[in-house]
């Protein structure tokens, strides 16, 4: 279900830090956009989240950003919410099954 990995920064007054765990779980627990896209996100840390494809980097932020404004996140500042993609290793492949002989 959370097939990729976000980091999350929030610019306020010129000052970019990572954002703030207690928001993402807000955002991703009271999200009422009524968008599936953001049904399968779970927050990890201060900036970082795991999210399902569906979701883009783009439209996490768009979203995110809209919902800090409008609850005053800002300090009376506009917020800029930047999401980059963290790069995802794939899943080891397991290794060949052997078949046991046994000697006669």
């Amino acid at each position: 279900m959370y097939a990729q990995k976000f980091n999350v920064n929030v610019v306020i007054r010129g000052e970019a830090k990572p954002c703030p765990l207690e928001w993402l779980d807000q955002f991703c627990m009271r999200n009422f956009t009524n968008a599936a896209e953001f049904d399968d996100t779970l927050p990890l840390s201060d900036g970082r989240v795991e999210t399902s494809f569906r979701l883009t980097p783009e439209r996490f932020a768009e979203g995110l950003g809209a919902w800090l404004m409008q609850r005053g996140k800002g300090e009376g500042q506009p917020v800029i919410v930047q999401v980059t993609p963290l790069e995802t290793k794939p899943k080891p492949e397991p290794p060949p099954a052997t078949e046991a002989r046994s000697s006669s």
